[in-house]
């Protein structure tokens, strides 16, 4: 399915008018970019900060708070600096110093207990999206929740439809006993309760990132495995195929020349569907408690927190994460629906 290809252009162009899936992508897209810059646009650190004649950008270095002549109150010297209080102070002193700070001057982790009553807290002109029940920021939460939740399903979906291609792609082009076995042990495999074996590795194993994403993509390579067991299957026994067998083509440009660009379809207008599964599948791992670590930004955390007992009147708690991932997976859904029909053979299929 290489993009010079006729059909393939035309698949394009079909998607572009689709726009619902178009406009979709792009603001998938656009959302995932931004979401790539949210240190500048929430965090405790400051962007760029002008003292005494010289730039400092703490987003990229830690700088102490003898640096801009802060003082910890319990005498510490490695304190890193307050740049809210610094900014406060170069206003109030008009020296001519200035601090340019985030959007949001609050980190996911860091919590703000500069309020009379207990977190959490409803939003104001500080917290817009309010406080959790440690007193963080949530919409610092929510953003960093998104980035995690795209880049963990897309990385997560990219290694699976990658094993999944591979082991397919060998069982329909090998076929005979290697598929038999192949076809067996996958069977077995898939009958393992995922959630059961995330626990049993979750009490022997420190939850982390990458541990988590090894063990979902255990699973996550199977369902590609029937899709292009099947494609391979149907496309070696046509014709171009064999003419290609009859002029002496080896093993391996029969599989990358001919029929991997023929048997891709599946693969392209899957691969939205399995990133709505991933991000769902996080979501719910992190909301049973056995999914990333804390104190990690997390939807399902979020949630967690909105439907404990003492929370269930702090509406925000559960407003915020509900509707990021029910766009979140709305843009994703519509995409893939898109993606569907615009690459849907019978749209390009003449019968006579």
């Amino acid at each position: 399915m290489p993009f010079s290809d006729p059909i393939t252009a035309k698949r394009l162009r079909r998607f572009r008018r689709l726009k619902r899936g178009y406009y979709s992508f792009l603001v998938l897209v656009g959302l995932t970019v931004l979401s790539l810059f949210s240190n500048f646009i929430a965090h405790k650190r400051a962007i760029v900060v002008s003292y005494q004649d010289q730039i400092y950008f703490p987003t990229f270095r830690f700088y102490d708070m003898a640096t801009f002549g802060q003082e910890d109150e319990y005498g510490f010297d490695d304190v890193e600096a307050d740049y809210l209080a610094l900014q406060s102070f170069f206003e109030a002193s008009d020296s001519g110093d200035w601090v340019w700070m985030p959007l949001v001057p609050y980190d996911p982790y860091e919590p703000d207990f500069d309020y009379d009553a207990p977190p959490p807290n409803a939003p104001d002109g500080r917290h817009w999206f309010g406080t959790d029940s440690q007193g963080r920021d949530v919409f610092a939460r929510l953003l960093y929740g998104f980035r995690i939740s795209i880049f963990f399903a897309v990385t997560l979906v990219f290694v699976g439809q990658l094993l999944g291609t591979i082991i397919g792609a060998m069982q329909g082009f090998l076929g005979g006993r290697f598929d038999i076995l192949s076809q067996r042990f996958i069977e077995v495999w898939s009958t393992l309760p995922f959630l059961y074996v995330v626990i049993l590795l979750a009490t022997f194993f420190k939850p982390s990132f990458l541990l988590l994403l090894a063990i979902m993509g255990l699973f996550e390579w199977i369902r590609m495995t029937y899709y292009m067991r099947t494609e391979i299957y149907r496309e070696k026994t046509k014709e171009y195929c064999l003419a290609a067998r009859s002029f002496g083509a080896s093993r391996r440009r029969l599989i990358f020349k001919h029929l991997l660009p023929n048997c891709l379809t599946p693969l392209v207008t899957i691969t939205p569907f399995a990133i709505v599964g991933a991000i769902s599948a996080l979501t719910a791992l992190d909301y049973l408690g056995y999914g990333l670590p804390a104190p990690t930004p997390s939807w399902g955390e979020m949630i967690d927190q909105a439907m404990d007992s003492q929370n269930r009147d702090k509406i925000w708690l559960s407003i915020a994460p509900f509707s990021a991932i029910s766009l979140t997976l709305l843009l994703v859904t519509m995409i893939g629906e898109s993606i569907r029909e615009a690459f849907d053979p019978k749209q390009y299929a003449h019968y006579r």
